[in-house]
């Protein structure tokens, strides 16, 4: 047999904070073999991003150190070497796909300077050779007309986009093992399925090996060999994908297969009030080229929606990435310009100046895709959620405050004690938990729920479900819940709207609509996000 190309073994890694250290990960062991795929699996917090940075020596040394352990790749130790060398290994035979790509991309360089800034490191390639050879990979990776997206910054890309760059850069000199840490995890179900594929058709183009680490069970057992489960630092079981999940011996690795959103979300109320509408809605961007900036087209975020949501209700958008489901979320909010009516609780918030929305903004609130963004590293947790207190109650006492922000944790399922820490010292999924405190505080009627439950895995996207369901039965919420999960969007809405390119393509009961979809695009949809889904035969929660 031959030689694995990495070994891992009874690798550690510990966190220095102060006099006290943390174990992150508890000597581990695995390996990956030429032209094979490994996975790691587990949720956040279990290790898994650790362990791969340690491969490659990107964590903040000294903080961090390895109490016990080897990394070897092609026989040589990698965790004994300086930096002078493990960057030769580094970029060139090891590279690595990171989870955000809109915060791995430099914002200020194009896509052109930093596919070139690689090949000039590791390949010594300049000018001419260098951009075609980058227009070679754009075009290998799918990106359509790769050499007019050359000058494009990464804003200007969608998030598919920008992941396929990362793949690109990942690429570029043909790497014998490639590390990809939740890369199809911020994702639309259609957008995933073609960066899978289009990882799979390259791994077999170019015989390289992968650890691909996720938390989404599904994409696991489409593209990888064998799975590693990891818990707490430590690696409960491993072996071939179809063993494990057909037949799994662990109490954790059963409990995993077995998490998933369920519940049934609330009838819908044909009675109730109706808490917003729009009609026609649009949120077109100008196009403008030429030294005088002139107009020549727009973009059609939002084109011509129409929607209405009622008191206690949960209206559900879908739709691949671009579709304008952020952007019909931004508008409803006036948080962007738009054109068309926009009724809240009979109101009209159309035209409206900033100081004149100020009294709706209490009533309207909004949770986003990403916690750890949106939430100000400088500010306590308590800072965080007493925030809007502090604008929208000012002569509210310092006692009724703090006992508000007690009972949004309370209800969130957070310990109040945590709330002086700050958001980096909490998980992922608590993280989450805290955006939702912050939203609810104030005791709004609407929220829109921004892809709260992407970058999260199962066990805790069930439980963030959970939560979300229990508030709103107990506070009478209405929600616009706008997400690229379907099985998600199937637990909590009772209506949903499938939007493509701005437009509504199909609206409706979402029990009919799962059950009989009319749309072409909608049934394209559905099959995209039901083909990564797993089979649980087998498996028994125990």
């Amino acid at each position: 047999m031959t030689s694995p190309l990495l070994t891992v073994t009874d690798l550690s890694v510990a966190f220095a904070h102060g006099e006290r250290e943390t174990l992150a990960v508890d000597r581990i062991s695995f390996d990956i073999k030429k032209g094979e795929t490994v996975a790691l699996v587990g949720e956040s917090g279990s290790g898994k991003s650790v362990t791969a940075l340690s491969i490659i020596k990107l964590l903040p040394y000294p903080a961090a150190s390895h109490p016990s352990g080897s990394v070897t790749f092609k026989g040589q130790e990698l965790l004994g070497l300086p930096e002078r060398d493990i960057r030769h290994v580094r970029g060139n035979d090891i590279t690595i796909i990171f989870q955000e790509p809109m915060t791995s991309l430099n914002p200020l360089h194009t896509i052109e300077r930093q596919i070139v800034e690689i090949l000039e490191l590791h390949r010594g390639l300049t000018g001419a050779a260098a951009r075609a050879r980058a227009i070679e990979l754009l075009g290998q990776v799918g990106i359509p007309n790769p050499e007019s997206r050359l000058a494009s910054y990464p804003h200007q890309l969608s998030g598919g986009q920008r992941q396929r760059v990362m793949i690109a850069m990942a690429l570029a000199n043909e790497p014998d093992l490639l590390i990809a840490d939740e890369p199809t995890t911020a994702l639309d179900v259609t957008v995933q399925a073609q960066i899978l594929k289009l990882l799979k058709e390259l791994q077999g183009r170019l015989g390289m090996a992968m650890l691909f680490i996720t938390h989404d069970l599904g994409i696991v057992r489409k593209i990888a060999d064998r799975v590693c489960v990891m818990s707490k630092g430590k690696i409960v079981e491993q072996g071939p994908v179809e063993l494990v999940y057909t037949t799994p011996q662990h109490p954790y690795t059963r409990a995993l297969l077995a998490a998933e959103p369920k519940g049934e979300p609330p009838p819908v109320n044909p009675d109730a009030p109706v808490v917003l509408a729009t009609d026609n809605l649009k949120v077109w961007f100008p196009i403008k080229r030429g030294v005088m900036r002139k107009t020549v087209g727009h973009i059609k975020a939002v084109d011509g929606v129409s929607i209405e949501v009622r008191k206690g209700e949960t209206l559900g958008v879908v739709g691949e990435s671009g579709s304008g489901k952020t952007t019909l979320g931004l508008a409803i909010l006036r948080l962007i310009s738009s054109d068309g009516p926009v009724l809240f609780m009979g109101n009209k918030l159309q035209g409206l100046r900033f100081k004149e929305m100020r009294p709706y903004r209490r009533d309207m609130q909004i949770v986003f895709q990403d916690p750890y963004g949106s939430l100000s590293p400088r500010m306590s947790v308590a800072d965080v959620i007493e925030e809007g207190l502090w604008v929208h109650h000012p002569n509210m006492a310092e006692s009724e405050r703090q006992e508000r922000v007690i009972a949004a944790l309370n209800d969130v399922g957070l310990d109040p004690d945590t709330r002086f820490r700050y958001p980096h010292e909490f998980s992922g999924g608590q993280r989450q938990r805290i955006a939702v405190a912050r939203a609810i505080v104030l005791e709004p009627t609407f929220v829109v729920l921004d892809e709260p439950t992407s970058a999260l895995d199962m066990l805790i996207q069930a439980q963030i479900v959970d939560l979300l369901r229990d508030i709103q039965k107990r506070r009478n919420l209405t929600y616009l819940f706008i997400s690229h999960d379907l099985k998600v969007v199937a637990a909590l809405a009772s209506r949903i709207v499938v939007m493509r390119e701005g437009k509504v393509v199909e609206f409706g009961a979402a029990a009919e609509v799962f059950k009989a979809p009319k749309s072409e695009y909608t049934r394209a949809l559905f099959a995209a996000a039901f083909s990564l889904e797993i089979a649980s035969e087998g498996v028994v929660a125990q």
